[in-house]
Formats: C-alpha cells, structure tokens, sequence
C-alpha cells in the first residue's frame, strides 16, 4: 500500500529562516529517487539545491517559482512504497512517460547503504540519485502544476485566447519550459502580470532577458490599445509583433509598495530579499553599529608586479596577484592583530582572533558576495591562488555553501578589478577592518631621487575605531605599503 509522505523545507544550516523557490527541478508525475535534487532554493547566502529524502513518484507541489517559504513549510509530497504508480497521473501514450514501467526505476520504497553525501539538517542521506522519468499528465494545461496550488509563470488561462487576470493571451501557449534563467525576470514579469511564455527571447538559444520583459512593459504602457505592429525596435533590432501582442490593449500593472501606492509606468520596485537583502541589511547594521574611520596612502607596485612576473616565469603553478596581496593582509594582521577581531556589544569586548579567515569581495550576477579562505595564515602563495581561484568560480555559479559565505574575521576588497582608484567601503560587519585595494596603473613617481614612470596603486583601510586608533590603523597600512613596495620585507615573517 503506497504511502504519501510530506516533504518540509530542510533546515540549511547557518541561522537562516527562509527560502526563495527559484527553479523546480521535477513535475507532479515523476518518479525521485532518494537524494535527487527536487527544487533550487536562494538563500541570503547561496543558491542551494535541495534533495529529497524519498524515492517514489512526486503527488503535489507547494509554492510557485519566486515564492519564499520558511524553514519547515511543505514543498512537495512524494507516494512512495508499492502502489506508489498508482498516485502518478494518468501517462499519454505519445509521450516518453507512456512507456514507463514499474521495473525500469527502482522500488520507491528501496533503500541503499552507501551515503550520497546530499546533508541536510534533519535528514539522512543514501547514494547518488538516478535519473528520473517524467510523465506528462493527460489534460494537463501547459505550464500547471497537477494535483497541487502551484501555477507556474503564464499558467493561469494558459491555452485559452483572449484576457485573463488583465493578460491578453496567445491562442496557442508555447509548450514546455520557459526560456528563463535569471530569477530576477520571473520576478518582474510575474509583478507585472506578464506572461512569459507570450514573449521571445533575444538572448543566446531564444533565452528571456531582462531587457525583453522591460520592452514588453513600455511598449503595453506606451502603446495602450494600439496594435502591435505600431511599436518600436525592440533591443534586438527587431520588431517583436509577438510580444506586444501578448500586451496590447492592455497597460502593464504597476505594483504597490507597503502605503498602496502605485508605481508610475516604467518604474520597477525590486523587492529586498535573498543575496540582496542580505547585503542590505548588513551593510545597514554596520553604518549603524560601527564607528568606522578610512585611511589611504598610495604605493609603488613596481617591485611587487616584478616578483609576481618572477614567480610566474618559473615551474609550477601561476600565482594570481590577489594571493600576494592575501599574503601580505595575513603577514600584517600578524603585527597588528588588533583589526583581526570583532565586537562583542553585549558584553562590551574586542575579541581577538587567533586565526584569520580571509574574506574577499567578488561581484557576480547575483550581486555582491563575500567568499571566505579559512585558515588564510597558514597558505603559501600558491594555495591560496587555488582557493581563490575556486570560491570565485562557485560564486559565479552560484554554488557556495552559507559555510562558504560566513565566518570571515578580515575583508580583502580588489576594487581595482573595476577600475577606480579609491574607496571608502563599508566593514563587513562583524568584522573590524577592511584593506581596499584600486587599480595598478603607470603613474609619475619619485624614485632613487628621480620622476619615473612607475606602476602605483592607492591602499584604503577602513577600521572600528573601537579596537584600535589611528596610530595601529596607520602602522597596519603603512607595513602593508611597504611589502607592496619592497616584497622582500615579507621573507622576514615567512
């Protein structure tokens, strides 16, 4: 007797409470596996692939892609044990799904031995997941979620001509999954009451951009109940009769902040949450909560860019610049460890680290994050590079665990990489202290007694002024300049 079990959302470790759907990985119909990855989730630390801790055929779906649930909400419900087929919705012969047999997946109910490593608080784990087999329901309106409250985007009215909820719809809906990855365009398609599955995409393979909705919303607001044939290029160089036939006649929907009131035509209200949120609320806390003071001095990089040069024309591995300047943080924190600590308010306390867990800032399509080297003082130049070169490219994925994300004890931020020359950042609070580093770029310089032409870059700390004053900050960034300046100051502290 096939037995329907509710999956909740897990605890994701690291405090965090609640949770951004952003992509369904399965359908109601298929047949999961222990441990298979069901949904994509955001966090305010990462994007997190949740796996299911039961194998059978997937009965209902709870929440539609950009919704949040908190920690412990339903997210599907799975029949597994025998009799689980029966809880699948009827196969169409014409599909894949309709030659699905019991004994091609295996048992709902079977357990493995040996452990996939897919560790969620809360819940064991088993092996890798297999593949799962999708079955498209018959009579299944395209792009609904069967057997549950989910509607995906373009869903409702989906195959019905005309208007619905205030959309105009196309009279035949495209079939399968909406070409859209970024999240941020559902979001905004989805406040706007916009049918994705009406619009092309100009990117790569048809994908939806943001800059696609955007046209789709002017031209509705522009327009009004012209035809769309009187629009405008779209970004593309082309005249999307298909996309503003899904908005004309009708003006895009302009949401409604917390007082009601709504927001003039072509302005778009981005709500705060997820990585975004998170950020803001940091960086709000720390204006709030730190004293912070910044100071600068410029350096010549000259002799530092020859060392970095030297290292790279002999065998091994390449050094990236970052592992230098990471090398020279750990080495200066060493002598003043009084901007590798944090404080405790409640307890009115500096407290002093007696290792260092190395941030660095990294900007990604998702905005800002700040990747975490544990244990920086104990790598040579060459793992640290590895490390780098690592947290950078999951940043970029969008694969760093929260672990990956918290923890740090002092920031290092290449501001250079965009360059600019100078700044004055925010401390990543709870931190104490931040090294800003611009551009190297050829300036006019003094050296030996003479104008040269020399590689020079601006060094920023911004500090706490309550674990240290200025005299520490000053002597922290002065050491700092002269490693840059003279690299063979360092070989005293290796």
């Amino acid at each position: 007797m096939a037995q329907v079990l509710e999956f909740k959302l897990p605890d994701l470790g690291e405090g965090l409470t609640e949770a951004e759907i952003v992509r369904w990985l399965v359908q109601v119909g298929d047949v999961v596996a222990v441990d298979q990855p069901v949904v994509e989730v955001e966090t305010a630390k990462a994007m997190v692939e949740v796996p299911c801790p039961y194998g059978g055929v997937v009965t209902a779906r709870f929440g539609e892609e950009g919704a949040e649930l908190p920690v412990g909400a339903p997210l599907l419900t799975v029949a597994v044990g025998e009799g689980a087929e029966g809880h699948r919705p009827a196969a169409d012969p014409g599909t894949d799904g309709g030659a699905a047999r019991a004994g091609e997946q295996p048992g709902a109910g079977e357990r493995r031995s040996e452990g996939s490593g897919n560790v969620l608080v809360g819940y064991g784990t088993s092996e890798a997941p297999a593949r799962r087999r999708r079955v498209r329901p018959q009579g299944r309106a395209s792009g609904a979620t069967a057997g549950s409250g989910t509607v995906g985007a373009g869903s409702s009215g989906a195959g019905v001509p005309g208007r619905a909820n205030g959309r105009v719809r196309a009279a035949e809906p495209v079939d399968g999954p909406v070409p859209v990855i970024s999240p941020l365009v559902r979001r905004l398609a989805r406040e706007n009451d916009l049918d994705l599955r009406e619009l092309t995409g100009s990117g790569p393979d048809g994908l939806i951009l943001r800059a696609d909705v955007e046209y789709a919303l002017r031209a509705a607001a522009a327009q009004g109940g012209r035809a769309a044939r009187e629009a405008g290029p779209h970004p593309d160089g082309t005249v999307r009769e298909q996309a503003l036939a899904a908005t004309a006649g009708a003006t895009a929907t302009g949401t409604t902040g917390s007082a009601g009131s709504a927001v003039p035509p072509g302005d778009v209200r981005i709500p705060l949450k997820g990585v975004r949120g998170a950020v803001a609320d940091k960086l709000a806390r720390s204006r709030r909560e730190i004293p912070d003071a910044t100071c600068w001095v410029d350096a010549d990089a000259t002799e530092l860019m020859r060392a970095r040069a030297a290292m790279n024309a002999a065998s091994g591995p390449k050094i990236s610049l970052v592992a230098l300047l990471a090398r020279i943080c750990t080495a200066a924190l060493a002598r003043f460890p009084e901007l590798n600590s944090t404080v405790d308010t409640q307890a009115r306390e500096i407290v002093r680290f007696d290792h260092v867990h190395l941030g660095f800032a990294a900007q990604t399509d998702r905005g800002l994050v700040v990747p975490v080297v544990r244990d920086a003082h104990a790598r040579d130049a060459e793992a640290l590079t590895s490390e780098f070169a690592r947290l950078t490219e999951a940043a970029r994925a969008g694969r760093l665990t929260p672990g990956e994300l918290t923890g740090g004890t002092f920031t290092l931020n290449n501001y250079g990489v965009f360059g600019v020359d100078g700044s004055t950042p925010i401390v990543n609070h709870p931190e104490a202290a931040m090294l800003g580093v611009g551009r190297i770029v050829p300036k006019p310089w003094v050296h030996e007694g003479e104008l040269a032409v020399r590689q020079v870059v601006q060094l920023s700390l911004t500090f706490d002024h309550r674990v240290c004053d200025g005299g520490t900050a000053g002597g922290f960034l002065r050491y700092v300049a002269d490693c840059v300046e003279q690299p063979a100051v360092l070989l005293r502290t290796l």
